[in-house]
Parts: C-alpha cells; structure tokens; sequence
C-alpha cells in the first residue's frame, strides 16, 4: 500500500504544481484574466470526460497499464511547462496534465483496491483520500517556495523538480504486481455510465456527489483565485504566500481527517460544512479589509471543513455501493469532485467581466451557500437511512 500511496503523492502533486505560477505566466507571457481563467478550466475539462472513460473502461485495458501511461503522459506535460513559450504551450500542457490525471485518477483508486486485502479496504481508501489531499497542497507550495527563494528560471525550474518526483512514482508503480482482473481480457461491451447504483442514487448525488462538488468549488477558488488575490487584493509580492496557502487548505484538510471527533459521519459532514461555508465568507472579509491574517484564519477553517467533508463523502461512497459497484462509484465521486473545479474558474470569468474580484467571489460563495443549505436538510432523510442500513 505504501508504494502506491506514493505513486498518488506525487501525480496529486504534479496536478496542483502549477497554481502557484499563475502571476508569473501572466507578467511575463502577458496574458489576460480571460486566458488565465481558459489554463485553468482547461485542465478540469479534459479531465472530466478522460475520468468518466477510463473510470469504465480501465479494468478492461488493464490498471496497471492505463497508470504507467497517466504517469508518461504526465511526464510529457511537464517536459512541455519547461519548453513553454507562449499561451498555446501551456494550454496544451495544462490540457495534457488533465488528460494524465484523468485517467491516473479512474484507475489508481481501483487498483489500490486489488493491492489491499478485504479487512484492509476502508483503510485503504481513507489514506488514498488524506494522501490526495495532502498532494494537491504540497504540490503548489514546492512550486511557490522554489519560486520565491531559488531565482534562478523561475518558470523552468520547478518542473525539473516536479520531473524528477513523477519518475519515482514511476519506479514506485512498476516495483508493484499487476493483479489484473482475468476477465480483462476478454472482449468486453461495458457502456461508459456514471456507475451509481439506483438504490442509493438519490443518497449518492445529495449527500456524496453535491458535498464533494462545492468542497472542490471552494477549493477551485483557492486554486484558481488566491494567487491573483493574494498580489492584487492583499498587497503582498511573496509568490509562496499563495502555495503555502493552498498546503494549508489540502494538507490540513488532510491532517484534519484524523482528528477523532465528531465520530458521527452524518454529524461530521454538517460540521465539516458549516466550517466550510463560515472560512469562505472570512476569506471574503479579508478581501475587503486587505487583511492577510483574515486570509490565513479563513483558509483554516476551510481546511477542517474540506478535511472532514472529504474524508465523509468518499467514506459514503465507498460504504453504500456493493463490493463490485464499489469502484465505478468512487469514479463517479471523483467526477463530481473535478466538476467543482470549473464552477469558480468559469463563473468568476464571467463575473469579473462586470464586477471586481472580491464582489465575484461574494456571489459566488452565496452560490455555494445555497447548496450547503440544501444538503444540511437532505442530512436529515440521510441520516435515518444510514441509521437503519449501516450500524455500527
């Protein structure tokens, strides 16, 4: 297990690594909000479609395989950020890399499964969760500290480095047994479907797919926002400031899944996104008072809430499906977790057309806000059926 959680530390980290880079390639490449906002969006929408295909059809290909081939086409995106000239490189990088995380993503969680032994399963995918979480974080602040601190080709150098950390998840994955379905190579008709079985299909997308969505819509406006907020809004040049923002958000978030209280699932959620909404609206604050601290306490207390928001809503989607629904479920949580990704990036391209940064985020956190309203009373059908199928 250990082995190929590394091999997800190191592709978490390369889908993130670039985030903090954003100013830079927009000073130096003299690119527009407009573009800037496409080299963001641009990663979710390959990835989404490349998710929902090999998330079905891996198993068939073959796991192990469809990894080794993420990872190289990783790689590729990473040789191209360092040979970058002009917009369309890094578009075709950025779109690269979510093609490879895509496909990493659809498969890596199944594999993962097909390593570990059935009494080991619900460990297995809670550090498979803390460990993703903890890589996107990682990633943007070694890019942001190399940055800041080394001045030496601020734009080529770090994805040497990123290079050099996903040929080890390379070595990592091929020191790993194959464990192959043998039904894989048989001639297969299996229809690309999201994979949520009907009897809990209500549950899925209300208390499952819609939590991890506006978790990563928030985290999508970290991501995507905070390296442009932190120098425009908050008045602050150091470029590792945004990256060690965004390890605090992931990697506390991470942190905070083993924090042992509240032991309730359903009662964890609920606060989980309570936290979530109240460090989304702190951050907007901090935006108006141009208050650094504001900026930092708010993004904690989005870390806890996407920590245990996370670790619950993939907990549940790994908990309700049967044993062999199990994976085609878990790709379909991941797929509504990358579609929060294009929520905030999209909207407040739009809306920054017509208002200012800070405004758009206050229309876009009321946005949010309405859909955690929903799901706090949707928790309470849920937690009568998890009461009545899941007792512990």
């Amino acid at each position: 297990m250990k082995r190929m959680l590394w091999v997800f530390l190191m592709m978490s980290c390369g889908a993130t690594f670039v985030s903090s880079l954003f100013p830079l390639y927009s000073e130096n490449y003299h690119l527009s909000s407009f573009q800037i906002t496409i080299l963001f969006a641009i990663y979710a929408v390959f990835l989404l479609p490349t998710l929902l295909i090999v998330g079905v059809k891996g198993s068939e290909w073959g796991l192990k395989k469809v990894l080794r081939y993420s990872i190289w086409i990783s790689i590729l995106s990473t040789i191209i950020f360092i040979l970058s000239y002009d917009f369309w490189s890094l578009f075709t990088a950025r779109a690269l890399e979510g093609i490879a995380y895509g496909a990493f993503t659809g498969t890596a969680s199944a594999f993962l499964l097909k390593q570990t032994s059935h009494d080991k399963v619900s460990t297995a995918i809670k550090f498979s969760g803390v460990t993703i979480n903890f890589g996107f974080g990682l990633g943007p602040a070694i890019s942001g500290l190399i940055v800041q601190y080394l001045h030496f080709q601020p734009l080529r150098l770090p994805f040497w480095f990123l290079l050099v950390m996903l040929l080890s998840s390379l070595v990592f994955l091929e020191m790993l047994p194959k464990h192959e379905d043998p039904q894989a190579q048989k001639p297969a008709k299996t229809r690309i479907s999201l994979g949520v079985p009907d009897n809990i299909r209500s549950h899925f997308w209300s208390f499952i797919g819609l939590p991890i969505f506006t978790v990563f819509t928030f985290g999508g406006i970290v991501f995507s926002l905070i390296p442009s907020f932190t120098k425009n809004v908050i008045q602050t040049a150091n470029l590792s400031i945004s990256g060690l923002l965004i390890l605090l958000l992931l990697g506390g978030g991470a942190l905070m899944q083993f924090f042992p209280w509240p032991r309730s699932p359903v009662t964890r959620m609920r606060i989980g996104l309570i936290f979530l909404t109240i460090g989304s609206w702190v951050i907007v604050f901090s935006g108006q008072s141009a208050n650094l601290f504001l900026l930092w306490a708010g993004i904690f207390l989005q870390a806890i809430g996407s920590g245990w928001t996370f670790q619950v809503s993939l907990r549940f989607a790994s908990q309700l499906p049967k044993p062999e629904e199990r994976p085609r479920a878990i790709s379909a949580f991941y797929l509504c977790a990358y579609s929060g990704f294009i929520v905030p990036v999209v909207g407040v391209g739009v809306l920054t057309q017509f208002f200012n940064l800070n405004f758009s985020m206050i229309l876009l956190n009321l946005f949010a806000a309405f859909i955690i309203v929903y799901i706090l009373i949707y928790s309470v059908k849920f937690n009568q059926y998890y009461s009545n199928h899941f007792r512990n």
